[in-house]
């Protein structure tokens, strides 16, 4: 008999209750199973279960030799007694006659007895006769019968005889098929039975109690937070019930709410319970708690057995793992059994494995799978890579697919796409929607907008989040932005300004200390302007290192001031040889001066070429000059 889809039968379990007469009617009923791992429920016999053959032997031959005397009670344990051993013809003659001397328990297990022998009407009329009569246990094997046989009310009027008598396996059944229905009165008799102690029931309770405070944390809770992180402490107390009685399943959700507040080791013990009872899922996450720990060789043997049972992310991270070993072959077949798992990751590694050794036909096969199977992240690198090769067309629906999705990354990319193509509004729109899902980039390109606008909130509100993410350029424009903001520095009483570091300094240093040339400039400037020499120097020359012209010039004006023209004339060379006007005219002013005319006439014109207006204005009389001393 096929019950509440955990595929257990009261066929299967061969355990069996039966009491001395009608006034024991909690002891007797058959014991089913409550999940494929472990059986459910209390198991009451009035002698012990678990003795020897011999003692057991002795048992049946003193119960037969009562039995044969007359003695109701005797047939009806003897007969119990033999039907748990599977002698079901040496259990039916005794059954049948200690049913017909009225024992209830008899009742239920010649039900049983016919119900294995594939008469289940008749069983049934036996359960009802038991049932009747007060059998918890034969209610509720009745109410099961009449559940697989599609009769719901019966199932239902029977189960709930069951439950109301204390019947932990009725209460499951009833509750299972009150959930079926949607009958808000299955909560009620599944808490009954978890109370009981059936550990399926346990689970099933905590799983609802999690998705409620899901809704209720997505539809915000009547009592605010609180309530939501009460249904969540006692999902967790019913895990942890049916985790202890061996559910597998409940350990691994145990586990997994223990990670998430950061108790690994406690975590990590469930995980452990939990794949020793087989459980794929639990195995694979204990793998990734121990390579985050550094044991990545005990991760991989958990990885393994995981994969092995058929888990894809298992495979995945076994993949990955030979993939960074360079074991790209190896790799290669993990990431296909994840594939043929059904895990679609396993197509998508495929695709990047390709990629990163510029099999770009293969990479680009593997990403459309992935793609058409709804992976948003291959459906984003199948659109790069048909942007690379050039497929613009191609390329725009698999990043408008990906980022309907939910890819960052594709919001992104559209913004870029419509940028180039002088879309300003349709790329403005994209960049929004990256930068709201936390795009630091994205933000940016949304700042600059803002500042093109003229909306300096809004632009101030998004540079601040670009910049907080790391972007050294969101860093230095938003300093730039709050330095246009800043009053004059103030007086000290006797004149002396004092120096007091300023916001937009410290955003600045960040955007320097980042490696953004133009803000290690202007923290060079800060410096200098405030006479920390050294200081200037530290960073003009880093900005210089780093390939900007300011930074070069403004090194070599320092440079020149402390006498070292010729280290500041070096600087400049390299400055007016990546074309800034500003250190031609200044080295056209050293050979000038220096006598070497030529060669000062020579960087005039260069100055005047590069400009600006000024400096082209300035280095044009310089020409002029030093062309009529040459011509002199």
């Amino acid at each position: 008999m096929d019950v509440m889809g955990d595929k257990a039968t009261l066929l299967e379990t061969g355990r069996f209750v039966q009491p001395a007469d009608f006034e024991q009617p909690t002891g007797d009923f058959v014991q089913p199973a409550g999940d494929v791992a472990q059986q459910e429920g209390d198991l009451a016999l009035d002698r012990p279960t678990d003795r020897d053959e011999a003692g057991e032997a002795a048992e049946v031959a003193r119960q037969r030799l009562a039995a044969e005397a007359g003695d109701v009670e005797a047939m009806s344990v003897l007969g119990a007694m033999l039907l748990r051993r599977g002698d079901l013809d040496d259990a039916e003659p005794h059954l049948r006659a200690a049913t017909a001397a009225g024992d209830r328990a008899a009742a239920n297990n010649l039900g049983v007895l016919l119900h294995q022998r594939g008469y289940a009407d008749e069983a049934a009329g036996w359960w009802r006769i038991a049932a009747v009569a007060g059998s918890a246990a034969a209610a509720h094997a009745l109410g099961r019968h009449h559940r697989e046989r599609g009769d719901e009310p019966a199932a239902e009027y029977w189960l709930r005889q069951s439950a109301e008598q204390g019947h932990v396996l009725g209460a499951y059944a009833l509750a299972d098929l009150l959930e079926h229905r949607g009958d808000a009165g299955a909560r009620q008799w599944m808490r009954a039975a978890a109370e009981r102690g059936h550990r399926e029931a346990a689970y099933r309770l905590a799983r609802a109690l999690d998705r409620q405070a899901v809704r209720a944390g997505e539809d915000g809770p009547d009592n605010g937070v609180a309530a939501d992180a009460s249904l969540l402490e006692e999902a967790e107390q019913w895990y942890r019930q049916a985790a202890a009685r061996g559910h597998r399943r409940a350990a691994l959700h145990l586990g997994a709410i223990l990670e998430k507040r950061g108790e690994l080791k406690e975590a990590g013990r469930w995980y452990l319970t939990s794949a020793k009872d087989g459980e794929a899922r639990a195995a694979c996450a204990l793998g990734f708690l121990l390579r985050d720990a550094g044991d990545t060789e005990s991760a991989a043997v958990w990885w393994l057995r995981a994969a092995q049972d058929g888990d894809g992310n298992a495979a995945n991270a076994l993949g990955a793992l030979h993939a960074e070993r360079g074991e790209t072959q190896t790799a290669e077949r993990w990431y296909r059994a994840a594939m043929d798992a059904g895990d679609v990751n396993g197509a998508y590694n495929l695709g990047l494995l390709c990629a990163e050794q510029g099999r770009t036909p293969q990479a680009e096969q593997w990403y459309r799978r992935a793609a058409y199977a709804g992976h948003r992240e291959a459906a984003n690198a199948l659109a790069i890579l048909l942007l690379q090769g050039g497929d613009v067309t191609g390329a725009e629906p698999w990043f408008s697919k990906a980022a309907e999705a939910g890819s960052v990354d594709a919001a992104f990319n559209l913004g870029i796409l419509h940028a180039g193509r002088g879309e300003e509004r349709a790329a403005l729109r994209w960049y929004e929607r990256a930068a709201a899902a936390g795009h630091s980039e994205a933000a940016l390109q949304v700042g600059i907008a803002r500042l093109r606008d003229g909306d300096e909130p809004e632009a101030e509100r998004h540079l601040r989040c670009a910049a907080g993410a790391g972007s050294a350029e969101a860093a230095y424009r938003l300093a730039t932005l709050l330095d246009a903001r800043r009053p004059p520095e103030p007086a000290h009483e006797l004149g002396e300004s004092v120096h007091e570091k300023t916001e937009c300094e410290e955003w600045y240093e960040r955007a320097a200390s980042q490696g953004h040339r133009r803000a290690m400039v202007r923290v060079g400037m800060l410096a200098a302007a405030r006479g920390d020499v050294v200081e200037a120097a530290r960073w003009y020359r880093e900005a210089a290192e780093a390939g900007s012209r300011n930074g070069a010039f403004n090194l070599g004006l320092l440079l020149a001031r402390e006498g070292s023209e010729p280290e500041a004339a070096m600087w400049w060379t390299r400055a007016a040889d990546a074309g800034h006007g500003r250190s031609a005219l200044r080295l056209a002013l050293v050979y000038a001066r220096r006598g070497e005319l030529a060669e000062g006439q020579r960087w005039a014109d260069r100055a005047v070429a590069l400009g600006p207006k000024e400096v082209a204005k300035r280095a044009a009389r310089l020409r002029d000059a030093l062309r009529e001393e040459l011509s002199a």
